[in-house]
């Protein structure tokens, strides 16, 4: 991999931009090497969860502008992004937690990313932008779907029409990072929360996550069906009926959420 590291270590697979002398930038070989390593991510059922993260000070600053210079047709223009979309749903839709670890500039395509995740974690040096309007480009990488839905869309119009940069504790206020954590102790409290997750019932996060991904979209009758075909799955795992053994027996839990 040139642009990109993938490591995968006690159920837990980090995915790290490594581009650093460009601030993480999403070229073209990145946004292919990381549709390769999304693809094995998938077909690999011993990782249970997955941190997003960039090399450096930064998570990522964007599309490779040096790559968007000259004429570029429509049909081009499209390609570019018709070719990502597929992995961009398969993070969305991954059946396992997705943390994102953000540190310095999360802009463009690089905000757009973050927010494929289920969890998004940040250092009070991190910013957050989508300057699309500059460039005379709209804002892309699946952002239409995933901002309004986790701030609104009043909220995410003003922040595509300004173009304002938020800080960390602006996007903590906003719904849009869940915790600032200190540098330094970034990487350990992403590895603490995925960690967690390789005790949790894989069946009960998966469907958690679906019917969650589901609730905007579906009518109360449908999320309830759901909610009752989901019970009756992870009711009958064995991972369930040892939980309840515990319980009775007075064991601490398996799965923890970490202070």
């Amino acid at each position: 991999m040139e642009t990109i590291r993938y490591a995968v270590a006690d159920g837990v697979a980090t995915l790290t931009l490594d581009f650093p002398k460009r601030k993480n930038a999403l070229n073209g070989t990145m946004r292919r090497e990381i549709g390769e390593v999304v693809h094995q991510l998938r077909q690999d059922t011993s990782v249970r969860a997955l941190i997003l993260t960039g090399a450096g000070t930064d998570f990522c600053s964007g599309g490779d502008i040096s790559s968007m210079q000259g004429e570029i047709s429509a049909e081009q223009g499209r390609q570019r992004l018709a070719a990502i979309h597929p992995w961009l749903e398969d993070l969305i839709h991954l059946d396992r937690p997705v943390i994102a670890a953000v540190d310095g500039a999360a802009y463009g395509a690089g905000f757009s990313l973050a927010l494929v995740a289920d969890i998004i974690l940040a250092t009070p040096r991190a910013r957050f932008g989508l300057p699309f309007l500059r460039l005379g480009l709209i804002p892309d990488c699946g952002v239409f779907y995933t901002l309004p839905r986790m701030i609104g869309l009043q909220r995410a119009k003003a922040l595509m029409f300004s173009m304002r940069e938020l800080s960390a504790t602006a996007a903590l206020e906003q719904g849009i990072v869940m915790e600032i954590v200190a540098p330094e102790a970034l990487q350990a409290r992403a590895l603490a929360l995925a960690s967690a997750f390789t005790e949790a019932s894989p069946v009960a996060v998966a469907l958690t996550k679906k019917a969650l991904n589901a609730s905007l979209n579906q009518d109360l009758h449908s999320m309830l069906e759901m909610e009752a075909d989901g019970q009756g799955i992870a009711f009958a795992t064995a991972y369930r009926q040892q939980a309840a053994t515990r319980f009775l027996e007075k064991q601490p839990p398996r799965y923890r959420w970490p202070d």
